[in-house]
């Protein structure tokens, strides 16, 4: 059985400072592989480092909409060049965020068409974080794909019904993480379900948004089992059934990581 954490950030507070113990239950847990996930370029050498050192770790390389503003000048050219390191298999996280709104939105949306332009030239997919801005984030998809299409995941997915619909048909993937456990989630709770097989992947998402039964707790790749475990019983397929299925399109969609 294969086990993969599509999107964690070992880097960040509350993982770094005890890394090593980190991945330990990880693979405790039968992880099998992490995707680490950067957010701002000076970033990038510690996420790509840790891949380097671990043989189950691969990176990702991009700007958070949450950074856009300290990136407005950030050429295509110096991400396009990370991309070919052996280990990044992602460009992002990008996309959009209108619910915090702590970078201005044209630039978000500049910097995100930017990242899709850099995915669709290194064949690598890229990974979307999108919040409150459903409308924009479907309108700037489709539009892209028009120019040649591209590999792309939802990550964390929390919006509705209609945008899952509107991506899937775009040919994207969706990502579910630890808030599908969380009470209040009915609603990503039926997305999640019906989500096809062959195009679902799970994540945590650590160090945020730890499932039950860790809430309170820094969440950590070890979790993504619970998230996993809930997620089949959901579905109503075994847990080994569900694993599995989700470590193939991971490695179907990020196919440098095979």
């Amino acid at each position: 059985m294969r086990l993969i954490d599509s999107h964690c950030h070992l880097e960040y507070d509350g993982l770094v400072d005890d890394q090593a113990a980190v991945l330990a239950r990880a693979r405790s847990a039968g992880v099998s592989g992490m995707l680490n996930i950067s957010t701002r370029q000076s970033e990038w050498h510690k996420v790509v480092g840790t891949a380097e050192r671990e043989a189950d770790v691969w990176a990702s390389v991009g700007i958070h909409p949450h950074e856009a503003d300290g990136h407005a000048d950030l050429g295509r050219d110096a991400l396009l060049a990370a991309t070919e390191h052996p280990k990044v298999i992602a460009v992002g996280e990008s996309g959009l965020d209108y619910y915090y709104d702590r970078s201005d939105r044209a630039v978000q949306r500049d910097l995100f068409r930017m990242h899709i332009g850099v995915a669709r030239e290194s064949g690598l997919p890229i990974v979307i974080h999108t919040r409150d801005a459903e409308d924009d984030t479907a309108g700037i998809l489709a539009e892209e794909m028009g120019k040649g299409r591209f590999p792309a995941l939802i990550h964390c997915f929390t919006a509705s019904a209609d945008f899952a619909r509107k991506v899937l048909d775009l040919g994207l993937s969706i990502s579910i993480s630890g808030i599908v456990t969380f009470r209040n989630a009915e609603v990503l709770r039926a997305v999640a379900r019906d989500v096809p097989s062959d195009r679902l992947l799970v994540e945590t998402d650590s160090p945020f948004l730890a499932p039950v039964p860790h809430r309170g707790r820094p969440c950590e790749p070890a979790f993504v089992r619970d998230t996993a475990a809930f997620l089949a019983e959901l579905r109503g397929i075994p847990f080994e059934e569900l694993a599995e299925t989700t470590s193939r399109n991971f490695f179907g969609l990020f196919g440098k990581a095979a």
